[in-house]
């Protein structure tokens, strides 16, 4: 066994030296996750029992670093415990590629090119998901061109399809049809600065057609570092059409945090996203959507909105604030929001109501036992209004929690450098 694994390694080592490479790494993440819902995403009811399950993401990395170019290929498997029987020869979901990419480099150009994370600035309207154990990615081609230290331009396109079809074929996945974007950043002493113009379209059912209809982003977010301050703030503006209705959202958002030492921050903060009143006349819609985002980072971490969910409702104003907690190997991290509705909310009658959602408190834990190996569980309440329940259904009056507990192991397992 030890002869066939140094044979394995040997040849390993000389086919990557004919390929030239600077550096190799291969590596994993096997990520495994208890849960235990009782209200998680929506409100608790009568008519439901709690659910508890342990999901899996199985992660293997391939990293290329070459002196004409770059590549990375991620195989990953995410599965529930027990969606498999023992002796089964089939997996629920099977082995995809999560990321599967290369980067080629003129200059102070690269083009990147394949399945691949975009993620900019705080992963409000571009993110990774990584809290979701498959991860979020994009088919598409980035182009990057970084004049110096202090400035950078990303051009992105994506372009999907169903099948390499003869003839066009209506695209029926829940998913965007294209988009094209650009992001630029610039530094200047403590401050970052940057924009944001992203085009996405979306196919529809129109009378048995299926169009196209673009919705635009538009956006600025800035951050700041000064000793024992950091701030970042955003404002993004939504345009366009959402199928055949006309739309006009806004975001805005600001951040502040203040170490009080070496142990403990502290931070306020506060979100607005548009909404669209529910006694709305009009086909127009008001509702902001972060469209590729982290949104889990965001609002709560029991997911009550942007997660696969709230999209073209009443909006959202977060009042939130934090504190922060670590000390060698260990953190703890205790965030309480205040949820209200930005848009109109109304009952059966059409009767106004309160715009208050209710009160989540997340407290998160956290051990990093090693560089390979870190421990983290959570446990998070919504003390929720007459309101939410108007919006989300189920029984606001019933306990609405959540608790989870995770290990993330990263094995290495080899490296190379022809340097």
């Amino acid at each position: 066994m030890k002869l066939l694994k140094n044979a394995f390694f040997t040849g390993l080592i000389l086919l990557i030296q004919q390929v030239n490479a600077q550096q190799f790494n291969l590596d994993a993440e096997i990520k495994p996750r208890f849960e235990f819902r009782n209200g998680y995403s929506t409100l608790n009811s009568d008519a439901v029992d709690p659910a508890s399950f342990i999901s899996q993401r199985t992660r293997l990395n391939f990293d290329y670093k070459g002196t004409e170019f770059n590549a990375f290929v991620a195989a990953q498997n995410v599965r529930v415990w027990g969606d498999a029987a023992t002796l089964s020869t089939t997996d629920a979901n099977g082995i995809t590629l999560q990321q599967a990419w290369a980067e080629a480099f003129l200059g102070k150009w690269s083009f990147k090119l394949g399945r691949q994370h975009i993620a900019y600035d705080t992963e409000r309207i571009f993110g990774r998901a990584d809290w979701n154990q498959q991860g979020r990615s994009h088919d598409a081609l980035r182009i990057k061109f970084k004049p110096n230290a202090t400035n950078r331009m990303d051009i992105g396109f994506a372009l999907n399809e169903t099948s390499q079809s003869i003839f066009e074929e209506d695209y029926t996945l829940n998913n965007y049809k294209n988009f094209q974007y650009l992001w630029y950043n610039t530094k200047f002493n403590k401050i970052g600065l940057s924009f944001l113009f992203l085009n996405t379209g979306f196919a529809f059912d129109d009378n048995n057609e299926q169009k196209i209809a673009y919705n635009q982003t538009i956006g600025l977010t800035s951050a700041l570092n000064d000793n024992r301050w950091s701030a970042n703030a955003s404002i993004y503006l939504q345009t366009g059409k959402i199928e055949n209705s006309d739309l006009s959202a806004l975001n805005a958002s600001a951040i502040i945090n203040y170490s009080l030492n070496s142990e403990f921050l502290v931070g306020l903060g506060a979100e607005y996203m548009s909404g669209t009143d529910m006694n709305e006349t009009t086909s127009d819609l008001n509702s902001f959507t972060p469209w590729f985002g982290t949104n889990h980072r965001y609002n709560g971490i029991m997911d009550y909105f942007y997660v696969g969910n709230h999209s073209n409702s009443v909006g959202l104003v977060d009042i939130n604030a934090k504190i922060n907690y670590s000390k060698n190997k260990f953190s703890a991290n205790l965030a309480p929001h205040f949820f209200s509705s930005a848009a109109t909310i109304v009952n059966g009658n059409g009767i106004e109501q309160d715009s208050y959602l209710g009160t989540e408190i997340d407290l998160t834990l956290g051990y990093k036992a090693s560089k390979s190996i870190v421990f983290n569980a959570g446990y998070s309440q919504m003390f929720a209004s007459d309101s939410m329940e108007i919006i989300k259904g189920g029984d606001a009056s019933m306990t609405n929690n959540w608790a989870w507990a995770m290990i993330t192991f990263k094995p290495h397992f080899f490296s190379y450098n022809g340097n």
